[in-house]
């Protein structure tokens, strides 16, 4: 006989006598009535998980099945399986990863040490063994929820020596094996949906704008924040809001990400304030700290602000409408001209704000006489009426009016500039011709059918804009004006919704606040800027309907979406980068 397969026979010999010691341990313990007494069988198991392959797959088994028995070797088994763990051999590893959850079952005061080592397993490579985690994860949570997603969320926050890459298995792990079984872990249900609460507002201390999402998605899916929630329980959602848009930092006109934080925040709390929950606090940094240096703002978040001004709107109250006023007068004026000059309108930035004052002024009609020389009457002191404001008057029908011409010239352009294009196109015949059509209208652009079809959703966009603008302008030329103190617009940047409020589209003074509204507003899709309209009949359309898609405009588009990094955010921990 050759030495190898000696060897190799040697080998199986000895493996099998190892398997058969250890079949002899385990008999022995299970026909004992005392098992503490049989502290050699138990280090046998031990000794055994050190030896061959086989026989470390089977002390894996073992070694956790008579744990509870002998405390006092608790340190040299829990070792043992820690090294089995940490073994070369895959079956070995993924044997004792299947084993930690049986520590559990008659000792739940290891449930967050074993769930600690699992949790440092997650970021494996290896499928199998990948899958052997996150089994014995969900085990563990199976057995008692409370303990094991408490220590599982210990590795969701951020501390100083937070692992990154750990962290975010964590995060996926949560977002996809535990959140959607909630109905099943959550048991009694509202005190383990108040729990998990509680574990998820001490992990936003330090997160993504992506990160957050996920955790304000899961939050509003529990009962307890449901339909039929307390106003109590809408404020505490809010209030978490609040806390990430860092609306008790100073701000800083320089400070991008604080900026994005803000606009991305904002429109997460709007269902919540649909609910009843109070908007102060995020209209009164608005006001404050934002709207005066508005002019500063990076180009790309300007309309950006403006559309989430106009969503937060139809929810202030008369105090914060009073507040808010003047400021909104003044940017409306800005960007309403008082001549037909050569620079160009941005109709989208009249939209919001023109949607912005008829909310405001719905809840405090008479402060618009001292604004726009309106002569309301309500018989409070703050009507004002013994003064001239005529000049004021004038002044803003002047800029109404040429809204309203420069709006219907555009309207007109547009469509004529659709009306050629559709009729060249249908009387292109062939492949070719067509695509002769498209190149006149870009001779840059290389994917023509998107383009086209980009081209005329913008048309379209830019139409209801134009639309929307001169149905709020028209019932402002009236010396006693009407409001719109409902949702019922659809805003031009949003999906066509059904309104949640049956109520007229423009509410004259002194009607009530509706009691729903449409909420529906997203910050996920990155704006769409227009790159040029050579085939338009004029070059105003340009800028002027620029970022008409939801929020998230320019360079700072689906900034929610980005990676941690160094920076960006102040006294929030280490800094998880740009939302």
């Amino acid at each position: 006989l050759s030495p190898q397969p000696l060897a190799m026979s040697e080998h199986q010999s000895e493996e099998f006598q190892q398997i058969e010691k250890l079949y002899d341990f385990s008999e022995r313990l299970n026909a004992s009535k005392d098992k503490s007494q049989n502290v050699e069988d138990y280090e046998g198991i031990i000794k055994m998980s050190k030896t061959s392959m086989k026989a470390k797959q089977l002390a894996s088994q073992l070694i956790p099945r008579y744990f509870k028995f002998f405390p006092t070797l608790s340190t040299d088994a829990f070792d043992a399986h820690i090294d089995c763990i940490d073994d070369g051999e895959l079956g070995v590893r993924v044997q004792a990863i299947r084993g930690l959850p049986l520590f559990c079952k008659d000792s739940p005061d290891i449930i967050s040490k074993i769930v600690d080592v699992l949790v440092q397993l997650l970021n494996t490579e290896e499928p199998v063994e990948r899958d052997a985690v996150h089994k014995a994860l969900m085990s563990l949570i199976r057995q008692d929820p409370k303990a094991s997603l408490t220590a599982l969320f210990t590795h969701a926050g951020v501390t100083p020596t937070t692992d990154d890459q750990i962290r975010e298995k964590v995060l996926n792990f949560i977002r996809d094996k535990v959140f959607p079984i909630k109905a099943e872990l959550l048991k009694p249900q509202e005190e383990m949906e108040r729990h998990i609460t509680d574990l998820i507002k001490q992990s936003l201390e330090d997160v993504t704008g992506g990160e957050f999402k996920m955790f304000m998605d899961f939050l509003t899916s529990l009962s307890i924040f449901g339909g039929k929630a307390a106003q109590e329980r809408m404020q505490e959602l809010v209030e978490i809001i609040e806390g990430q848009a860092d609306l008790n930092a100073q701000f800083d006109v320089s400070d991008t990400d604080h900026i994005d934080r803000f606009i991305s925040c904002l429109p997460l709390a709007l269902p919540f304030y649909a609910r009843g929950a109070p908007t102060s606090r995020f209209l009164n940094y608005l006001n404050n700290h934002i709207i005066p240096v508005f002019d500063k703002l990076p180009e790309e978040r300007k309309l950006d602000l403006l559309k989430a001004l106009a969503d937060i709107s139809p929810y202030t109250t008369a105090q914060e409408a009073r507040q808010m006023l003047p400021s909104i007068v003044q940017l409306l004026k800005k960007y309403m001209p008082a001549k037909k000059t050569a620079e160009e309108m941005n109709f989208t930035y009249v939209e919001c704000l023109l949607y912005a004052f008829h909310h405001l002024a719905h809840k405090v009609p008479n402060a618009t006489n001292s604004l726009c020389g309106y002569k309301i009457v309500t018989g409070q002191p703050s009507d004002r009426l013994g003064e001239d404001f005529s000049e004021l008057n004038k002044d803003f029908t002047e800029r109404l009016t040429t809204v309203e011409d420069l709006t219907k010239t555009t309207m007109k352009k547009l469509t004529q500039g659709m009306s050629e294009h559709n009729k060249a196109m249908s009387a292109a015949k062939t492949d070719e011709e067509k695509a002769n059509v498209a190149s006149r209208l870009t001779s840059f652009c290389f994917f023509s059918w998107w383009y086209l079809k980009t081209k005329k959703q913008n048309t379209t966009t830019g139409l209801r804009t134009c639309n929307n603008i001169l149905a709020m302008t028209k019932p402002l030329h009236a010396k006693v004006p009407s409001f719109i103190g409902d949702t019922n617009m659809n805003l031009s940047w949003k999906e066509a919704t059904k309104p949640l409020a049956s109520a007229a589209t423009t509410t004259t003074i002194g009607g009530k606040r509706p009691a729903n509204s449409n909420n529906g507003s997203g910050n996920s899709g990155a704006a769409k800027k227009r790159r040029g309209s050579n085939g338009m009949p004029n070059q105003l359309v340009n800028k002027a309907f620029e970022g008409i898609s939801s929020y998230g405009g320019g360079r700072g588009g689906n900034r929610s979406q980005g990676r941690r990094g160094g920076g960006g955010r102040r006294g929030r921990g280490r800094g998880r980068g740009h939302w």
